[in-house]
């Protein structure tokens, strides 16, 4: 959509009702105009904060920013894009093999843009809600919070994106837009932004909403003490972490805590019930974006973000993207004890139906991946087949599962050529925050604290068992999960035990990238992925990650030529 491009920081946004995607609404001829002083009353201002909220999911397959499978998993060697082969959606095989992406790909400005129209939504919401008196709008200073925690969520998903660039808040008029920089903040004080919004919401929203989907105080606990912790990995400007800020980390602490102690969540007993419609809203649930359809509008506000990741059975219809890898598969395989083969669970594949009876494996394997011959979806009579599959050849035989629904469930909606359903894409889920103190600790030489947690997700894991049965009544797979021992428990040891976890717990949610650049380890974790899995994949034969330049996605050269070159480019993009 060239048209906004050029005016991406300007976009004042008065069609906040819209949230369309189609290019055709522009050529209809307006039938009248709201002057920005009518808009400034307490029900349009109530408007403009639900049209923040309506960006949380007004991605495209293009660029989606939901689930941030592209980014997060993809470029993580968690899963291979997927698809019709290299071409179908190219953008994403650049991300993944890393060699060929470029400043100039479309989809990274799309996505770029998309976030960007977040922040501005925020802002002009926010920019209503400091004038307004709070005699006359009674909910002023909790809409602020909510607008604020939106625009902190913007701009993290920006930062863990691109790390540099223009930091513009409410205050500022919008013929100044032009003169702020990418890099007119350091990458601490970029950071401290995002924290500041945070704060302001923790200070200002209820412990409970009248409304579900509305951010309350403990998720903007719980976003700050995310925030804080990739603030606390402390980054040269080449993307090395170089110290870790324990203050921070402290922080984090207390924040989880808190949380915690405010009673209102708790993990599922089952696993399974994060990703099934019944689950959303649920105690596990710290703050989602919230789907709809049969509400009015022509096509429902379903989940576009993920329409393409489903199989292509009679059932389905489209796309095969977002194909788990042979090394994530492989990474459930456990130990006599039920513990993870840290180093190695790579040495052979599981590939037959009889590698899976034949080695011990974490129950979330069957969660996550769809399997040939196994259950799809919890649905005994539904088996995965191979001829669901796209391009075996090139991608192999695995789909991803966390993100769809069965054709029968009631939030499953096609919407041609793509499917797409309306249940919950969860941001924060508890089971992070459980782990995000954990991690805290670890580092900041508490370990032993550390393991009771860590135990507590793995208890969790190896109970949720129920809903991975075949036809027959039998276990889908052989399950074994333990707990770690006391014994051994180093901080070293913790470290690789805690990183792990996180990769086994939130497998295909999007987070795996992330944490491997804000731990450091990205360059390293890769390349030793692509020395293994380009013997098995062909496509991937020039993949190499560059370390100081990949932890990131370029500066989109159409923001630089919009900004007059005033935008600087990231480090080895130029």
């Amino acid at each position: 959509m060239k048209f906004f491009k050029p005016t991406i920081l300007a976009l004042s946004l008065l069609t906040f009702a819209s949230g369309c995607n189609d290019e055709k609404f522009l050529d209809v001829q307006p039938i009248g105009a709201l002057s920005d002083e009518q808009l400034n009353t307490p029900g349009n201002i109530e408007k403009q904060v639900i049209a923040a909220y309506s960006q949380l999911g007004n991605d495209v397959y293009r660029a989606p920013y939901t689930s941030m499978w592209p980014y997060g998993n993809v470029r993580a060697g968690d899963a291979y894009k997927g698809g019709n082969g290299t071409a179908d959606v190219d953008a994403f095989h650049f991300y993944e093999t890393f060699s060929f992406n470029r400043v100039d790909v479309g989809n990274t400005d799309e996505l770029w843009f998309l976030i960007y129209i977040g922040v501005s939504r925020c802002n002009d919401a926010l920019r209503r809600l400091d004038a307004i008196d709070a005699a006359a709008m009674p909910t002023k200073a909790v809409r602020q919070g909510e607008v604020r925690f939106l625009r902190g969520h913007f701009y993290f998903m920006l930062k863990e994106l691109f790390k540099r660039v223009p930091y513009i808040d409410q205050t500022i008029p919008t013929d100044q837009y032009g003169t702020i920089s990418n890099v007119a903040l350091s990458n601490d004080e970029l950071w401290t932004k995002i924290a500041d919004d945070f704060r302001f919401a923790v200070a200002n929203l209820p412990d409970t909403q009248p409304e579900i989907g509305r951010a309350n105080k403990s998720a903007a606990q719980a976003y700050l003490a995310k925030t804080l912790l990739y603030q606390a990995y402390v980054q040269s400007d080449n993307h090395a972490v170089t110290s870790i800020d324990q203050s921070k980390l402290n922080e984090v602490v207390t924040l989880t805590n808190q949380i915690a102690a405010s009673g209102k969540y708790s993990l599922h007993p089952d696993y399974a019930t994060n990703f099934l419609t019944v689950g959303d809203n649920g105690t596990e649930s710290v703050f989602a974006i919230q789907f709809s359809r049969n509400d009015g509008t022509p096509k429902g506000r379903t989940d576009r973000g993920n329409c393409l990741n489903y199989p292509m059975n009679p059932d389905y219809g489209c796309c095969g993207f977002h194909q788990p890898s042979q090394n994530l598969v492989n990474a459930y395989k456990t130990d006599a004890q039920g513990l993870p083969l840290f180093t190695t669970f790579n040495n052979s594949d599981l590939v037959t139906p009889a590698d899976f009876q034949a080695n011990t494996v974490d129950p979330r394997l069957d969660h996550t991946v769809a399997i040939p011959s196994h259950p799809y979806k919890y649905l005994p009579t539904f088996v995965f087949a191979t001829s669901w599959l796209r391009d075996q050849n090139t991608y192999g035989v695995y789909m991803s599962m966390k993100e769809t629904v069965l054709p029968s469930d009631p939030s499953f909606q096609k919407t041609p050529p793509f499917m797409t359903s309306s249940k919950n894409w969860t941001i924060i889920r508890y089971a992070d925050v459980l782990l995000w103190k954990a991690e805290a600790l670890i580092e900041l030489g508490r370990q032993a604290e550390a393991l009771p947690i860590i135990n507590q997700i793995r208890q969790r894991a190896g109970a949720s068992t129920a809903r991975l049965k075949n036809a027959a009544g039998g276990n889908t797979s052989n399950y074994r999960i333990g707990q770690y021992p006391s014994t051994g428990w180093t901080q070293a040891y913790a470290r690789e035990a805690l990183r792990y976890e996180r990769r086994m717990e939130f497998a295909l949610e999007g987070y795996r990238f992330f944490d491997l650049t804000r731990w450091g380890i990205a360059a390293t974790t890769l390349n030793t992925y692509f020395n293994v899995e380009k013997t098995k994949r062909q496509y991937l034969q020039t993949a190499r990650f560059t370390q100081g330049r990949d932890e990131y996605l370029p500066i989109p050269l159409n923001q630089i030529n919009f900004s007059k070159g005033l935008y600087q480019q990231n480090p080895g993009w130029n």
